[in-house]
């Protein structure tokens, strides 16, 4: 079977997307990629989606911080953005997600966007609401473990 030529080929748009969740969070790639879809299916419908073709090329995610690349169709970007920005859990764990950028390869957004999961975190011990607990510090942001689990914080929050 022969090639279509280039100007029937689908022409795609790759998405670069910022994951952030507690640390002790366990996301994995299938549970992403369904959370995608799912809110996808509902904010656009089923054929909307099916013509948006969402699909999850890579995804890291490690203490709380990952990245994902997504393809989706050309003309569809808008409504992509969109349902990303509708995924609010994935497996039951609490997750914040934005798209650092769009971009026409999938090398030019990894090269662009990513690079940055995994980044700089220590853990240490602070004292917040009259008591010592551990936090887990990424630049500003501070989750501390307390009885009733993670509370994220600033740092005017720690003394």
């Amino acid at each position: 079977m022969k090639h279509l030529p280039k100007h029937l080929r689908p022409r795609w748009r790759y998405l670069a997307v910022g994951i952030e969740a507690w640390p002790d969070a366990d996301l994995t790639r299938r549970g992403f990629q369904r959370a995608v879809w799912y809110a996808a299916g509902n904010l656009i419908g089923d054929t909307g989606s099916a013509d948006a073709d969402l699909k999850l090329l890579t995804f890291r995610f490690a203490d709380g911080e990952g990245e994902a690349v997504v393809r989706v169709r050309h003309g569809h970007v808008d409504e992509a953005r969109a349902a990303i920005a509708c995924v609010s859990g994935v497996d039951g764990d609490p997750v914040g997600i934005h798209v650092r950028g769009i971009s026409g390869t999938v090398r030019a957004c990894e090269e662009r966007y990513m690079g940055r999961a995994g980044g700089n975190y220590e853990q240490r011990d602070v004292a917040f609401g009259d008591a010592e607990s551990t936090a887990v510090v990424r630049g500003d942001a501070y989750d501390v473990r307390t009885e009733a689990g993670l509370v994220g914080a600033a740092a005017f929050d720690i003394e």
